[in-house]
Protein backbone atom coordinates (compact mmCIF):
# COMPACT_ATOMS: atom_id res chain seq x y z
CA UNK A 1 0.00 0.00 0.00
CA UNK A 2 1.42 3.38 -1.02
CA UNK A 3 2.03 6.28 1.40
CA UNK A 4 -0.64 8.18 -0.51
CA UNK A 5 -3.32 5.62 0.23
CA UNK A 6 -2.12 5.11 3.80
CA UNK A 7 -2.63 8.79 4.62
CA UNK A 8 -5.59 9.48 2.33
CA UNK A 9 -8.10 9.87 5.20
CA UNK A 10 -5.76 12.24 7.04
CA UNK A 11 -5.23 14.31 3.90
CA UNK A 12 -8.95 14.54 3.20
CA UNK A 13 -9.72 15.77 6.72
CA UNK A 14 -6.80 18.23 6.83
CA UNK A 15 -7.77 19.76 3.47
CA UNK A 16 -11.38 20.16 4.55
CA UNK A 17 -10.44 21.76 7.86
CA UNK A 18 -7.91 24.11 6.25
CA UNK A 19 -10.55 25.38 3.86
CA UNK A 20 -13.14 25.75 6.62
CA UNK A 21 -10.64 27.68 8.76
CA UNK A 22 -9.77 29.85 5.77
CA UNK A 23 -13.44 30.74 5.28
CA UNK A 24 -13.64 31.68 8.95
CA UNK A 25 -10.58 33.94 8.63
CA UNK A 26 -11.94 35.76 5.59
CA UNK A 27 -15.23 36.29 7.44
CA UNK A 28 -13.32 37.90 10.32
CA UNK A 29 -11.54 40.19 7.86
CA UNK A 30 -14.85 41.30 6.39
CA UNK A 31 -16.28 42.04 9.84
CA UNK A 32 -13.14 43.79 11.15
CA UNK A 33 -10.46 42.69 13.59
CA UNK A 34 -9.58 43.49 17.17
CA UNK A 35 -5.85 42.95 17.52
CA UNK A 36 -4.06 42.04 20.76
CA UNK A 37 -0.38 41.34 21.31
CA UNK A 38 1.37 38.49 23.09
CA UNK A 39 4.95 39.59 23.74
CA UNK A 40 5.39 42.67 21.54
CA UNK A 41 3.96 44.64 18.64
CA UNK A 42 5.63 42.07 16.36
CA UNK A 43 3.59 39.25 17.93
CA UNK A 44 -0.14 39.94 17.35
CA UNK A 45 -3.09 37.64 18.00
CA UNK A 46 -6.78 37.95 17.20
CA UNK A 47 -10.04 36.19 17.98
CA UNK A 48 -9.76 34.69 14.50
CA UNK A 49 -6.57 32.84 15.53
CA UNK A 50 -8.35 31.27 18.49
CA UNK A 51 -11.55 30.41 16.64
CA UNK A 52 -9.71 28.86 13.71
CA UNK A 53 -7.58 26.84 16.12
CA UNK A 54 -10.67 25.55 17.96
CA UNK A 55 -12.32 24.59 14.66
CA UNK A 56 -9.29 22.69 13.39
CA UNK A 57 -8.53 20.87 16.64
CA UNK A 58 -12.15 19.83 17.14
CA UNK A 59 -12.23 18.40 13.62
CA UNK A 60 -8.94 16.56 14.02
CA UNK A 61 -9.93 15.10 17.39
CA UNK A 62 -13.26 13.89 16.01
CA UNK A 63 -11.58 12.20 13.05
CA UNK A 64 -8.44 10.87 14.80
CA UNK A 65 -9.17 10.61 18.55
CA UNK A 66 -6.00 8.61 19.24
CA UNK A 67 -3.68 11.32 17.88
CA UNK A 68 -2.18 14.15 19.95
CA UNK A 69 -2.76 17.80 19.12
CA UNK A 70 -0.47 20.83 19.32
CA UNK A 71 -1.52 24.34 18.32
CA UNK A 72 0.11 27.73 18.77
CA UNK A 73 -3.12 29.10 20.23
CA UNK A 74 -3.90 26.36 22.78
CA UNK A 75 -2.46 25.46 26.17
CA UNK A 76 0.16 22.80 25.68
CA UNK A 77 -0.33 19.38 27.27
CA UNK A 78 2.67 17.17 28.02
CA UNK A 79 0.53 14.08 27.42
CA UNK A 80 1.15 14.60 23.72
CA UNK A 81 4.71 13.35 24.33
CA UNK A 82 3.29 9.85 24.88
CA UNK A 83 1.88 9.74 21.34
CA UNK A 84 3.63 8.59 18.17
CA UNK A 85 1.47 10.86 16.00
CA UNK A 86 0.78 14.52 16.68
CA UNK A 87 -1.07 17.08 14.58
CA UNK A 88 0.81 20.39 14.69
CA UNK A 89 -1.30 23.41 13.79
CA UNK A 90 -0.83 27.11 13.20
CA UNK A 91 -4.31 28.50 12.52
CA UNK A 92 -2.81 31.70 11.09
CA UNK A 93 0.83 31.62 10.13
CA UNK A 94 1.53 35.26 9.35
CA UNK A 95 -0.87 36.91 11.79
CA UNK A 96 0.93 40.25 11.34
CA UNK A 97 0.20 40.11 7.61
CA UNK A 98 -3.38 39.02 8.35
CA UNK A 99 -3.94 42.06 10.55
CA UNK A 100 -2.35 44.54 8.15
CA UNK A 101 -4.22 43.58 4.99
CA UNK A 102 -1.51 41.53 3.30
CA UNK A 103 -2.63 38.29 1.60
CA UNK A 104 0.58 36.60 2.78
CA UNK A 105 -0.89 34.48 5.59
CA UNK A 106 -1.88 30.83 5.71
CA UNK A 107 -3.58 28.06 7.63
CA UNK A 108 -0.97 25.40 8.40
CA UNK A 109 -1.88 21.82 9.39
CA UNK A 110 0.94 19.28 9.73
CA UNK A 111 1.14 15.71 10.92
CA UNK A 112 4.32 14.38 12.55
CA UNK A 113 4.96 10.71 13.27
CA UNK A 114 7.83 9.49 15.45
CA UNK A 115 9.30 13.00 15.37
CA UNK A 116 9.23 13.50 11.58
CA UNK A 117 6.90 15.65 9.48
CA UNK A 118 4.95 13.29 7.19
CA UNK A 119 1.93 15.25 5.92
CA UNK A 120 1.24 18.91 5.32
CA UNK A 121 -1.61 21.12 4.18
CA UNK A 122 -1.02 24.87 3.79
CA UNK A 123 -3.92 27.04 2.64
CA UNK A 124 -3.68 30.73 1.70
CA UNK A 125 -7.32 31.85 1.89
CA UNK A 126 -6.77 35.35 0.52
CA UNK A 127 -5.50 33.91 -2.78
CA UNK A 128 -7.30 30.54 -2.59
CA UNK A 129 -4.08 28.54 -2.91
CA UNK A 130 -4.08 25.12 -1.30
CA UNK A 131 -0.88 23.08 -1.08
CA UNK A 132 -1.10 19.48 0.07
CA UNK A 133 1.39 16.64 0.25
CA UNK A 134 2.70 13.63 2.09
CA UNK A 135 6.20 12.18 2.18
CA UNK A 136 6.41 9.53 -0.51
CA UNK A 137 3.29 10.80 -2.28
CA UNK A 138 4.31 14.15 -3.79
CA UNK A 139 2.72 17.59 -3.65
CA UNK A 140 -0.31 19.20 -5.25
CA UNK A 141 -1.34 22.81 -5.61
CA UNK A 142 -5.09 23.27 -5.95
CA UNK A 143 -5.35 19.60 -6.87
CA UNK A 144 -2.70 19.61 -9.61
CA UNK A 145 0.67 17.88 -9.27
CA UNK A 146 3.51 20.24 -8.40
CA UNK A 147 7.20 19.96 -7.62
CA UNK A 148 10.56 21.67 -7.45
CA UNK A 149 11.67 24.14 -10.08
CA UNK A 150 14.75 23.49 -12.21
CA UNK A 151 15.65 27.18 -12.59
CA UNK A 152 19.42 27.84 -12.54
CA UNK A 153 19.17 31.19 -10.72
CA UNK A 154 17.78 30.44 -7.31
CA UNK A 155 14.92 32.35 -5.70
CA UNK A 156 15.55 32.57 -1.94
CA UNK A 157 12.39 33.26 0.04
CA UNK A 158 13.18 35.16 3.25
CA UNK A 159 11.38 36.84 6.13
CA UNK A 160 10.15 40.30 5.25
CA UNK A 161 11.00 41.43 8.78
CA UNK A 162 14.55 40.05 8.63
CA UNK A 163 14.98 41.53 5.16
CA UNK A 164 13.99 45.02 6.32
CA UNK A 165 16.15 44.90 9.44
CA UNK A 166 19.39 43.55 8.01
CA UNK A 167 19.27 41.16 5.04
CA UNK A 168 18.82 43.96 2.52
CA UNK A 169 22.43 45.02 3.23
CA UNK A 170 24.06 41.69 2.51
CA UNK A 171 24.14 41.52 -1.27
CA UNK A 172 22.80 37.97 -1.28
CA UNK A 173 21.30 37.34 -4.75
CA UNK A 174 17.77 36.15 -5.41
CA UNK A 175 16.14 37.31 -2.17
CA UNK A 176 12.34 37.42 -2.18
CA UNK A 177 10.94 38.74 1.13
CA UNK A 178 7.49 37.65 2.33
CA UNK A 179 5.52 36.84 5.47
CA UNK A 180 4.30 33.33 6.37
CA UNK A 181 7.10 30.74 6.67
CA UNK A 182 4.56 27.96 6.09
CA UNK A 183 3.60 29.58 2.79
CA UNK A 184 7.27 30.05 1.86
CA UNK A 185 7.91 26.34 2.32
CA UNK A 186 4.74 25.39 0.43
CA UNK A 187 5.72 27.56 -2.52
CA UNK A 188 9.22 26.11 -2.53
CA UNK A 189 7.71 22.62 -2.62
CA UNK A 190 5.59 23.70 -5.60
CA UNK A 191 8.53 25.22 -7.49
CA UNK A 192 7.71 28.90 -6.96
CA UNK A 193 10.94 29.49 -5.00
CA UNK A 194 13.99 27.33 -4.29
CA UNK A 195 15.19 27.72 -0.72
CA UNK A 196 14.69 29.66 2.49
CA UNK A 197 16.53 30.41 5.71
CA UNK A 198 15.96 32.38 8.90
CA UNK A 199 18.22 34.05 11.40
CA UNK A 200 15.66 33.91 14.22
CA UNK A 201 14.28 30.70 15.74
CA UNK A 202 10.93 29.24 14.74
CA UNK A 203 8.41 26.97 16.47
CA UNK A 204 7.16 23.54 15.44
CA UNK A 205 3.77 24.89 14.39
CA UNK A 206 5.44 27.38 12.04
CA UNK A 207 7.15 24.75 9.92
CA UNK A 208 5.76 21.22 10.39
CA UNK A 209 3.31 21.32 7.48
CA UNK A 210 5.77 23.13 5.21
CA UNK A 211 8.53 20.71 6.17
CA UNK A 212 6.34 17.78 5.10
CA UNK A 213 5.61 19.49 1.77
CA UNK A 214 9.29 20.19 1.06
CA UNK A 215 10.19 16.60 1.96
CA UNK A 216 7.34 15.33 -0.22
CA UNK A 217 8.97 17.14 -3.17
CA UNK A 218 12.35 15.56 -2.38
CA UNK A 219 13.89 18.40 -0.38
CA UNK A 220 15.03 19.04 3.16
CA UNK A 221 14.56 21.35 6.11
CA UNK A 222 16.98 21.48 9.02
CA UNK A 223 18.50 23.67 11.69
CA UNK A 224 21.14 26.20 10.67
CA UNK A 225 23.80 24.15 12.49
CA UNK A 226 23.02 21.16 10.24
CA UNK A 227 21.12 19.07 12.76
CA UNK A 228 17.68 17.68 11.90
CA UNK A 229 14.41 19.13 13.14
CA UNK A 230 12.52 16.72 15.40
CA UNK A 231 8.87 17.30 16.22
CA UNK A 232 6.79 16.80 19.37
CA UNK A 233 9.56 18.01 21.64
CA UNK A 234 9.20 18.87 25.32
CA UNK A 235 9.36 22.53 24.30
CA UNK A 236 7.88 22.79 20.82
CA UNK A 237 10.40 25.37 19.67
CA UNK A 238 13.36 25.10 17.31
CA UNK A 239 16.01 26.96 19.25
CA UNK A 240 17.79 28.44 16.23
CA UNK A 241 17.32 29.55 12.65
CA UNK A 242 16.41 27.06 9.93
CA UNK A 243 17.36 26.41 6.30
CA UNK A 244 15.69 24.29 3.65
CA UNK A 245 14.45 23.73 0.11
CA UNK A 246 15.84 22.07 -3.04
CA UNK A 247 18.97 20.18 -1.96
CA UNK A 248 21.24 21.84 -4.53
CA UNK A 249 19.86 25.29 -3.69
CA UNK A 250 20.38 24.66 0.03
CA UNK A 251 24.00 23.61 -0.57
CA UNK A 252 24.65 26.81 -2.52
CA UNK A 253 22.85 28.92 0.08
CA UNK A 254 24.82 27.50 3.00
CA UNK A 255 28.08 28.43 1.24
CA UNK A 256 26.80 31.97 0.61
CA UNK A 257 25.64 32.42 4.23
CA UNK A 258 29.00 31.25 5.56
CA UNK A 259 30.90 33.56 3.20
CA UNK A 260 28.87 36.56 4.37
CA UNK A 261 28.91 35.61 8.06
CA UNK A 262 25.13 35.92 8.37
CA UNK A 263 24.15 35.30 11.97
CA UNK A 264 21.65 33.08 13.69
CA UNK A 265 20.38 32.97 17.25
CA UNK A 266 20.55 29.91 19.48
CA UNK A 267 18.18 29.96 22.45
CA UNK A 268 18.63 27.71 25.46
CA UNK A 269 22.23 26.94 24.54
CA UNK A 270 23.83 23.92 26.25
CA UNK A 271 27.37 22.49 26.26
CA UNK A 272 26.16 19.75 23.91
CA UNK A 273 25.19 22.19 21.14
CA UNK A 274 27.65 23.03 18.34
CA UNK A 275 27.18 26.76 19.01
CA UNK A 276 28.64 26.31 22.51
CA UNK A 277 32.05 26.53 20.82
CA UNK A 278 31.46 30.22 19.94
CA UNK A 279 31.72 31.15 23.65
CA UNK A 280 35.15 31.95 24.97
CA UNK A 281 36.66 29.37 27.35
CA UNK A 282 35.93 31.45 30.47
CA UNK A 283 32.24 31.71 29.56
CA UNK A 284 32.08 28.01 28.73
CA UNK A 285 33.29 27.22 32.23
CA UNK A 286 31.12 29.83 33.97
CA UNK A 287 27.89 29.11 32.09
CA UNK A 288 27.98 25.31 31.82
CA UNK A 289 25.34 24.89 34.53
CA UNK A 290 23.17 27.85 33.49
CA UNK A 291 19.74 26.85 32.09
CA UNK A 292 19.11 30.16 30.30
CA UNK A 293 21.98 30.93 27.92
CA UNK A 294 21.07 32.70 24.67
CA UNK A 295 23.52 33.68 21.95
CA UNK A 296 23.56 35.28 18.51
CA UNK A 297 26.58 34.16 16.55
CA UNK A 298 28.25 34.03 13.16
CA UNK A 299 31.60 32.97 11.77
CA UNK A 300 32.49 30.98 14.87
CA UNK A 301 32.13 33.87 17.32
CA UNK A 302 29.47 35.21 19.64
CA UNK A 303 27.95 38.54 18.56
CA UNK A 304 25.62 38.93 21.54
CA UNK A 305 24.98 36.99 24.73
CA UNK A 306 22.09 36.96 27.20
CA UNK A 307 21.87 34.95 30.39
CA UNK A 308 18.27 34.92 31.66
CA UNK A 309 16.60 33.14 34.55
CA UNK A 310 14.02 31.00 32.70
CA UNK A 311 11.46 31.23 35.53
CA UNK A 312 11.64 34.86 36.64
CA UNK A 313 12.92 36.10 33.24
CA UNK A 314 15.38 38.31 35.09
CA UNK A 315 18.43 39.16 32.98
CA UNK A 316 21.63 38.12 34.70
CA UNK A 317 23.97 39.19 31.93
CA UNK A 318 23.74 41.08 28.65
CA UNK A 319 26.80 41.64 26.50
CA UNK A 320 27.89 42.08 22.92
CA UNK A 321 27.38 44.34 19.94
CA UNK A 322 24.30 46.58 20.54
CA UNK A 323 22.82 45.86 17.10
CA UNK A 324 22.96 42.10 17.58
CA UNK A 325 21.98 42.35 21.24
CA UNK A 326 18.77 44.07 20.21
CA UNK A 327 17.97 41.27 17.75
CA UNK A 328 18.76 38.60 20.31
CA UNK A 329 16.61 40.36 22.91
CA UNK A 330 13.68 40.33 20.48
CA UNK A 331 14.09 36.60 19.89
CA UNK A 332 14.33 35.79 23.60
CA UNK A 333 11.35 38.01 24.42
CA UNK A 334 9.27 36.26 21.80
CA UNK A 335 10.21 32.87 23.23
CA UNK A 336 9.91 33.68 26.95
CA UNK A 337 7.74 36.79 27.21
CA UNK A 338 8.80 40.24 28.46
CA UNK A 339 12.14 40.19 30.25
CA UNK A 340 12.62 41.51 33.76
CA UNK A 341 15.01 44.04 35.21
CA UNK A 342 18.42 44.20 33.66
CA UNK A 343 17.10 43.70 30.17
CA UNK A 344 19.28 45.52 27.65
CA UNK A 345 17.96 48.72 26.15
CA UNK A 346 17.27 48.00 22.46
CA UNK A 347 19.53 49.78 20.01
CA UNK A 348 17.98 52.26 17.62
CA UNK A 349 16.63 50.61 14.50
CA UNK A 350 18.81 51.12 11.44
Amino acid sequence: MSPSSLLAPEMQVAVRLAREAGTLLLDHLRRGLTVEHKTSADDPVTAADREASALILAGLHAAFPDDALLSEEETDDDRRLEHRRVWIVDPIDGTKEFTTGSPDFAVSIGLAASGEAVLGVVYAPATDELFAGAVGAGVTKNGKAAGFSARPDYVISVSGTEYRRELHRQGLPGLAPSGSIALKLARIAAGEADATFTMSPRSEWDVCAGDALVRASGGLLRRRDGRPIRYNGQRPHIEQGIIGGRPEAVAWLETELAARGLPTAHLGLTPGDPAWAVLDPADQAALAAEPGVYVRHAGGRALALLVVDPLSREVRRASGDPFHLERLTRDVTRALGPLGSGAPVPAARP
